[in-house]
């Protein structure tokens, strides 16, 4: 492919030539590169006659910020515009601070959250029991809405998170099906009893699975029909002992070292604070208390709240963070862009309050999207796959051979202060669990050596 005809805004030939050789090295076809030089020349064209090579990361910032504040670009053509750039940026022109511009956030940025995420769905009218693709299943929810309809209702009452809603909902098609499309209120003990032990002897399910279809089940006859079950003995799956994923102290700052920007602030209150990934996600500027040097993790997992501590070391790099998120919010403002999404019921209690700085995400995107509820343009938060990606990458940029994921930053946080000495109910209550057994599990730290015990090996000959 040729470069665009000569224009005021043209780039020399060799650097055209440069740019779609790293294009196609990527495996990126003819007919995608093309769109990678229209990318350039739109921002080329924004700058206004300055040279690419004297751009800033101001620049790139107002560019991509008025970009992605208009909703019109979709989703993949964000992203491309911003892979375009860094390749232009910072393998072509190597222009001075590029490298260390914050690329990741601006790519994980045109990831918008669909009407089925968690922070949105559970704002959609109950359910949404759209038919899944098998025949059997399409019969099971035409011929059951009602009752699906009742257990979800019945659920977004008891402030169940969403995905405990989804996940009911589908052990009771699956229970519906399994026997013959029966209404559940004909059924009862030996048919629930014959379902679970399907999974555990036919299926081969974890223990985990079957006792999710167990609680989904039991929530139905208590809750929906009001027909409590004694089960009594049915066959198990067996329940396997997995240890959590934890690494080391200097594994952790290896990891952290490989990361930048608005990930390595969203890594570190991972670890730092041991929260979990969606309470970093959707952590807003009201819940940092500075002052005191702490974090509220706000409607936690049991609709509880909690206080989690702040890591002094990122006190300065997160008050730097919130000044160009307090001015992405300020043009938000001028720009009469919708305020922040609230859940249903304190939208109805502070209409306002969404387009007060305190309730803004701390970790806004970079591109606005349609929110699915109401059609409106608004900002949300970053998608959390962008942080999952990033934390991945960095584990392998690091060399740590364990299978490293955000939760296992969690799991470390929990395990270095039991090492340190504190208490483990300090440490359930830093975590938020509702039984201290949960968090025993982090003990196994405390058996150095497979039980303490010195291997044979090791020993005087």
């Amino acid at each position: 492919m040729s470069r665009p005809g000569p224009s005021r805004h043209a780039l020399p030939s060799a650097t055209w030539q440069h740019f779609l050789a790293l294009i196609r090295g990527r495996g990126i076809k003819e007919r995608s590169a093309r769109w990678y030089v229209i990318r350039i020349e739109q921002f080329v064209r924004y700058l206004s006659g300055k040279s690419l090579a004297d751009c800033t990361a101001d620049d790139l910032t107002r560019y991509l910020t008025e970009l992605g504040s208009g909703g019109a670009l979709e989703d993949w053509q964000f992203r491309q515009t911003v892979d375009a750039l860094q390749i232009m940026m910072t393998k072509v022109l190597n222009v001075p601070g590029a490298a260390d511009f914050d690329w990741a956030y601006w790519r994980a940025s045109a990831q918008q959250l669909k009407p089925t995420h968690p922070t949105l769905a559970r704002e959609i009218p109950p359910p949404d029991l759209t038919p899944r693709p098998s025949r059997r299943s399409t019969t099971v929810t035409t011929g059951h809405r009602k009752l699906l309809a009742a257990v979800a209702s019945e659920i977004r009452r008891r402030r169940y998170s969403y995905r405990t809603e989804q996940t009911y909902l589908q052990w009771i098609r699956r229970f519906i099906a399994f026997n013959g499309g029966r209404d559940p209120r004909t059924l009862g003990v030996a048919n629930v009893r014959s379902f679970l032990e399907d999974l555990a002897v036919r299926s081969k399910v974890a223990s985990s699975t079957q006792n999710q279809a167990l609680s989904a089940l039991l929530f139905l006859y208590r809750h929906v029909l009001e027909q409590p079950l004694q089960l009594g003995e049915f066959k198990r799956a067996k329940r396997p002992h997995h240890l959590p994923v934890v690494l080391t102290r200097q594994e952790v700052f290896r990891l952290l070292s490989q990361l930048s920007g608005t990930h390595k602030l969203m890594a570190s209150l991972l670890y730092g604070a041991g929260m979990r990934l969606m309470e970093v996600v959707r952590l807003r500027v009201k819940d940092i208390d500075f002052e005191y040097g702490q974090i509220v993790v706000r409607n936690a997992k049991g609709a509880k709240d909690r206080v989690v501590p702040l890591p002094r070391t990122i006190v300065e790099p997160l008050r730097e963070h919130l000044v160009k998120v307090r001015n992405l919010f300020n043009e938000d403002r001028k720009r009469g862009l919708p305020g922040v999404y609230l859940p249903d019921a304190l939208a109805r209690k502070y209409p306002h309050a969404g387009n007060e700085w305190i309730w803004q995400y701390v970790f806004p995107s970079g591109k606005v999207s349609i929110d699915p509820r109401s059609g409106v343009i608004r900002r949300h938060h970053l998608h959390e796959n962008g942080l999952q990606k990033a934390v991945k990458s960095a584990a392998m940029a690091a060399a740590i051979p364990k299978k490293v994921s955000c939760h296992a930053l969690r799991h470390s946080f929990a395990t270095h202060l039991l090492e340190s000495g504190y208490d483990i109910r300090t440490v359930q209550e830093l975590l938020g669990h509702a039984d201290v057994s949960t968090t025993m599990i982090y003990t196994h730290v405390l058996n150095r050596g497979g039980l303490a015990v010195k291997s044979p090996l090791d020993g005087s000959t």
